[in-house]
């Protein structure tokens, strides 16, 4: 007889199109916010996402709209959930002109908030709930509601938190939500609250809000769930007000390795969800972020790499593959042989081990001049150190570029192609654009099918002067693929088109 327990099932409410939104500088499109849906629900699977503000516009009206439509089409309209106001009649009508299921009532889960905010009793507050809660169900809306500030509310006065409680025990709510709205509690703080909740009302079901104002949101959502908690609420890439919410990825992966919980979430989808929000909301997560961050499955120091060449000695659970990613292997300063060798076998590149000593003390010295390094800088650092030409298939003779004011951008450019002199002109949105404009003109004559551009970074040194070097990274993708190319110049515009014919130069090396 097998007596092995199954794995709690811990379920994810993904709230980044409601609270994450309120990350200042971030407002989502109506298309935006429908893709995001589909891939939070669709992609990533999680449990149940909260959309919008009930009343705010016209516009988030018409989101919440396409996003239950499409969502019925799925038989996923149950899980959508839209956040509601005390307000009577207001809130629900809107939630369910939009065609949404279910409101989320915001109620006042601090005594404080209710008799100064609202000017109200307990008793008057809990009768203005259920009047709203009575219509909600009568118009065919589920409801759940939440205690807002509750963290306060239950340190400053338990018996205020337990009476909202008791006294709305008896309307039809699904499920209770807690937050931490200013992100105040510790683990051992929320220990101590919920399971006093829990215990009280054993039940009632609960949920968990946590925001991340003491860095401490993972860590208080593993207190709350250790303590019997089985509904999380985060958003993707920690978004949300001052410090923001929980994050997604730290919280599904924390649950599934740490406490050895059951989640819906395919971890394959996390960072694709994570870069589409990225983009979206303009605002970019560091490159060490947990899981999602561009150098989080980068080893830096060369011992790391020849540890991983040597038995994986530098691995771990959280492996790039689990999240569809792969390693890399930094190079710079710290690099050593097995670092190298990686880089080299990425790019299918055969040296002598005389070869590479060489070319290692070339990167080693370009690193320690604190220059950025990519894996394609490679082919062109051999080629410099081998005294080679071998990458050189297009040379930039002269680019003439003019932009300004309220006027198209041109550009003038003349390349020489293996050999042969090449003229071009185009004209484009920005001194950059046009020249892609040109180079793309010119290089239709040679079968060249120029990659998307994913991403461009410029950087310049801070406290730099106006006439200082620029740094342009550029992220193409080619088929399946994405890589980087860089350039450097006093000029930003020409820097970016030193990164460009650098990934011009690759390419046709593979022609």
């Amino acid at each position: 007889m097998n007596n092995t327990a199954q794995p709690r099932h811990i379920r994810l409410m993904d709230t980044t199109l409601r609270d994450g939104e309120q990350t200042q500088g971030v407002s989502f499109s109506v298309n935006e916010k429908v893709n995001i849906a589909r891939a939070l629900l669709q992609s990533l699977q999680v449990d149940r996402i909260e959309v919008a503000s009930a009343c705010v516009s016209d516009g988030e009206k018409h989101a919440v709209s396409q996003i239950v439509a499409w969502a019925e089409t799925q038989g996923l309209v149950d899980r959508v959930e839209v956040l509601g106001f005390v307000d009577y009649k207001r809130s629900v009508d809107w939630i369910a002109e939009a065609g949404g299921r279910v409101i989320n009532l915001l109620c006042k889960g601090s005594e404080k908030h209710c008799r100064e905010q609202l000017g109200k009793t307990l008793d008057i507050h809990v009768a203005d709930i259920s009047r709203t809660v009575e219509y909600a169900e009568a118009t065919g809306l589920r409801v759940n509601m939440y205690l807002e500030d509750w963290s306060n509310g239950y340190k400053d006065s338990r018996d205020y938190v337990l009476g909202l409680v008791s006294g709305t025990s008896h309307l039809n709510i699904g499920h209770y939500l807690l937050p931490d709205t200013l992100g105040l509690m510790s683990p051992s703080e929320v220990t101590v609250a919920l399971t006093d909740m829990l215990s009280e009302f054993p039940d009632k079901e609960f949920d968990f809000h946590p925001h991340n104002d003491y860095g401490l949101a993972t860590a208080n959502v593993m207190a709350a769930v250790a303590a019997g908690i089985n509904n999380i609420h985060c958003t993707v890439n920690c978004l949300g007000e001052r410090a923001g919410n929980a994050s997604l990825a730290e919280v599904a992966v924390a649950l599934a390795d740490k406490m050895g919980m059951q989640l819906s979430v395919d971890e394959t989808h996390i960072t694709m969800v994570s870069r589409m929000v990225e983009n979206f909301s303009g605002k970019w997560i560091a490159a060490n972020t947990p899981i999602v961050g561009a150098d989080v499955f980068t080893q830096t120091a060369g011992i790391h790499a020849d540890g991983d060449l040597k038995g994986d000695l530098y691995k771990s659970a959280l492996s790039p593959e689990r999240f569809a990613r792969k390693h890399s292997y930094a190079l710079g300063k710290m690099s050593g042989k097995a670092s190298l060798k990686n880089n080299l076998d990425e790019l299918g590149i055969q040296l002598s081990e005389e070869e590479r000593v060489k070319v290692l003390e070339h990167v080693v010295r370009l690193g320690d001049s604190k220059q950025v390094i990519t894996t394609e800088d490679l082919p062109f650092i051999i080629a410099d150190v081998m005294e080679s030409k071998e990458y050189h298939h297009i040379t930039l003779l002269n680019c003439y570029i003019n932009t300004g004011f309220n006027v198209d951008s041109t550009a003038s450019v003349r390349v020489e192609i293996e050999g042969e002199v090449q003229q071009g002109t185009g004209s484009g949105n920005g001194g950059f654009d046009a020249f892609m404009d040109a180079i793309t003109g010119i290089l239709k004559q040679k079968d060249f099918t120029m990659p998307e551009l994913v991403d461009y970074e410029v950087h310049i040194p801070r406290g730099g002067q106006t006439d200082a070097l620029t740094e342009c990274i550029i992220t193409w993708q080619s088929g399946e693929r994405d890589f980087k190319t860089r350039g450097v110049d006093a000029n930003q515009v020409m820097a970016a088109v030193k990164a460009t014919l650098r990934m011009v130069n690759l390419k046709l090396h593979s022609l």
